[in-house]
C-alpha cells in the first residue's frame, strides 16, 4: 500500500519519490506548532502564582489546573494520530491549531477555576492534534532519508528551544503584564501556522484507512488517563485504595485495547508496528529517558528559584544552555548517526546525560551558574542526539500512510515517562524533604505545613518571628537539596539503563542513505526475493541481522 497526496491524482505513486517544492517553507510553518506546544508546556508553571491568587482555586483545583491539559493529550495523541491518517493530516493540524488559539483566549480570560480547567482540558483535546500531525507531515513531505534527517533534527530542535524559551518569555511577560498573556502569546503563532500552512502544507493520507473506531478511541483515553493519573496521584498523595482502583481499571482498559486491535480489520493503532525491533527499541529509550530526566527538570527550576533565589528570568536564562545543545545536537544527529551508527549514537548520548546527571547529585545552595550551566549543556547535547535520532527510527519504521499513529507511539511514551519520571523521583524528593527536623519551638501545624512542600515552608515561615522563620527556610532547603541530589542520582541510574537497552536494542540499525525505491519497484518479484533491497518496508533503516 502507498501513500498518496491528495493534490495529486491517483496512480501517480512515482511522484511521491520527488523531491516536494516547498517543503522547507511548510517546515518552517510547522515548526512553528512544535516550538508553541514547547513554550505552553513550560510557561504555565511560572504563571500558576498569579493566577492562583486571581482565581482562588482549591488545592485540588489548581493541581487541575496544571495536570488536566497532560492528561487529555496523553489519552489523544494515539486517537489523534490515527484520525490524522484518516481525514487528512494537514486538515487536522489546521483544525487544531485554530482550537489551540481559541481555547488560549478561553484560558486567557478565565474568571473561575473551573472555566480554567475546561479551557486547559480544551487545549490538551486540540493539542493532541498538534504533535503528531507535525512529524507525520515531516515523513511525507521528505522522501529523501537524509533531508527528512535534518528536517527531523530541525523539528526536535525547536521543540527544545520552545520549552527553553518559555520560562525566560514567560518570566519577560508576567514582569510586564497580567497572567493571562502567556496565553495570549499564542494567537500570532497561530494565526500565521493557519494563514501560511493552508497554502504551503501539502495533504496527505492514508487511501485506505477503514473506519475510525470509536470504541478504541474511548478505551484509549479512559485507559491512558487512569494509568496517568493513578501515577501522579500517587506520588502526591500515596498509595490509596482509589488511585490503586484507578491503576487496575487503567492497565485493564489498555490490554482490552491492545486485544482489540489485533482483532480489527482497521485498527486504530497497528500493533504490529512494535514486531520491529527499532521501532519498540526507539519508543523504549524515549520513555526511559523522558523518565530519568523529568524528575531533574520538574525539580530543578524549584531548585533555582527557592533555593538559590533566582528570580523567574534569572532561572530560565540559567537553563538555556540544555536548549542551545539539544539545538545544535539535534542538527547534527543524522549526520553523526550516518557516519557512526544508530545505536552508537543514542546509547552514547544517553550515557553522555546519564553521567551528567551523576555530577547533579553534588548540587547544593551553593553551586555556581557555571557549573550548572556546563552541565545542562552536556544534558542538552546528549538528549538532542539521542531524540532525533529516535524518532527518525520511528518514523522511518513504518509505512507512510501510518506516520501519524507511528508519532502519536512516540509522544505517548514521552507523556508516559514524564509522569512516571515525576511520580517516581517525586516521591524520593517528597519522602526525604519531609523528614527534616524543624528549629525549636516551630508549633506543630506550623511544621506540618512547612513539611508538605518547599513553597509551604516559605509560607510557613512567614508567621513566625525572624531568626526562626530563617532557621525553618534553610533547614527545608538543605532537605529539599538532599531529595533532588538522590533523585539525580536514581535519574543517572534509569538513563545508563537506557543507555543499555539502547545498544542492544538498536543493533544493526541504520538510517538510509538514498530515498526509498519507487512502490513499483518495491513490489516487483525480484525486490522479494532474499538478498535484494537493503531497507525496511518502508524505506527507512535498514536492520542487519
Amino acid at each position: 500500500m502507498t501513500e498518496t497526496i491528495a493534490s495529486e491524482p491517483a496512480g501517480s505513486a512515482h511522484v511521491d519519490d520527488e523531491p516536494r517544492p516547498g517543503r522547507w517553507l511548510a517546515l518552517a510553518v510547522l515548526v512553528l506548532a512544535v516550538l508553541l506546544v514547547g513554550v505552553d508546556a513550560t510557561v504555565l508553571g511560572l504563571a500558576t502564582p498569579f493566577l492562583s491568587e486571581d482565581l482562588r482555586p482549591s488545592g485540588t483545583q489548581l493541581l487541575w489546573i496544571g495536570d488536566i491539559y497532560s492528561f487529555v493529550i496523553a489519552g489523544l495523541l494515539v486517537s489523534m494520530g490515527s484520525l490524522g491518517d484518516r481525514i487528512g493530516r494537514k486538515k487536522l493540524l489546521l483544525i487544531g491549531s485554530v482550537g489551540f488559539g481559541a481555547m488560549s483566549v478561553l484560558a486567557a480570560y478565565a474568571s473561575t477555576p473551573e472555566m480554567m480547567i475546561a479551557a486547559r482540558a480544551l487545549q490538551g483535546v486540540a493539542g493532541a492534534t498538534l504533535m503528531p500531525s507535525t512529524l507525520a507531515l515531516i515523513r511525507n513531505l521528505f522522501h529523501d532519508p537524509k533531508e527528512r534527517s535534518l528536517a527531523i533534527g530541525i523539528w526536535g530542535a525547536m521543540a527544545s528551544a520552545g520549552m527553553a524559551v518559555g520560562p525566560v518569555l514567560g518570566g519577560f511577560l508576567l514582569g510586564h503584564f497580567w497572567w493571562g498573556s502567556v496565553f495570549l502569546i499564542n494567537l500570532p503563532v497561530m494565526a500565521l501556522l493557519v494563514a501560511v500552512g493552508a497554502r504551503v502544507i501539502p495533504e496527505s493520507r492514508n487511501p485506505d484507512p477503514g473506519p475510525w473506531d470509536i470504541p478504541s478511541v474511548l478505551m484509549a483515553l479512559v485507559g491512558i488517563v487512569a494509568v496517568v493519573y493513578a501515577i501522579k496521584e500517587a506520588a502526591v498523595e500515596g498509595y490509596r485504595w482509589d488511585i490503586a482502583l484507578a491503576a487496575v481499571i487503567g492497565v485493564l482498559t489498555l490490554l482490552v485495547f491492545v486485544r482489540r486491535q489485533l482483532t480489527l480489520a482497521s485498527p486504530l493503532l497497528n500493533m504490529k508496528l512494535f514486531h520491529h525491533r527499532g521501532f519498540s527499541g526507539a519508543v523504549l529509550a524515549d520513555l526511559l529517558t523522558i523518565l530519568g530526566l523529568s524528575g531533574l527538570v520538574f525539580f530543578l527550576s524549584q531548585f533555582l528559584q527557592m533555593v538559590q533565589l533566582r528570580s523567574p528570568l534569572n532561572a530560565g536564562l540559567t537553563e538555556l544552555p540544555a536548549a542551545i545543545g539539544a539545538v545544535g545536537a539535534g542538527l547534527a544527529a543524522g549526520w553523526v548517526a550516518r557516519r557512526l551508527s544508530v545505536r552508537i549514537v543514542v546509547a552514547g548520548g544517553l550515557a553522555v546525560v546519564g553521567l551528567s546527571l551523576v555530577g547533579c547529585t553534588t548540587l547544593h545552595g551553593d553551586t555556581g551558574t557555571a557549573a550548572l550551566c556546563l552541565i545542562l549543556f552536556v544534558v542538552g547535547i546528549g538528549a538532542g542526539f539521542s531524540f532525533t535520532v529516535t524518532a527518525d527510527v520511528i518514523l522511518s519504521s513504518v509505512p507512510k500512510e501510518e506516520a501519524g499513529a507511528a508519532s502519536a507511539v512516540s509522544e505517548t511514551a514521552y507523556e508516559l515517562g514524564a509522569a512516571l519520571g515525576i511520580a517516581l523521583l517525586g516521591s524520593i524528593v517528597t519522602g526525604i524533604y519531609r523528614g527534616f527536623a524543624t528549629p525549636p519551638g516551630v508549633p506543630a501545624p506550623t511544621a506540618d505545613a512547612a513539611r508538605e512542600s518547599l513553597g509551604g515552608a516559605f509560607e510557613a515561615a512567614r508567621h513566625l518571628p525572624a531568626d526562626q522563620a530563617a532557621a525553618l527556610v534553610k533547614a527545608a532547603q538543605d532537605s529539599f537539596v538532599a531529595g533532588v541530589d538522590v533523585a539525580a542520582g536514581v535519574g543517572a541510574a534509569v538513563l545508563l539503563a537506557a543507555a543499555v537497552a539502547a545498544w542492544f536494542l538498536l543493533r544493526g540499525q541504520e538510517l538510509a542513505n538514498s530515498p526509498a525505491p519507487p512502490p513499483a519497484a518495491a513490489l516487483s518479484p525480484a525486490a522479494q526475493e532474499p538478498g535484494h533491497g537493503s531497507g525496511s518496508a518502508a524505506g527507512g533503516p535498514a536492520e542487519r541481522p
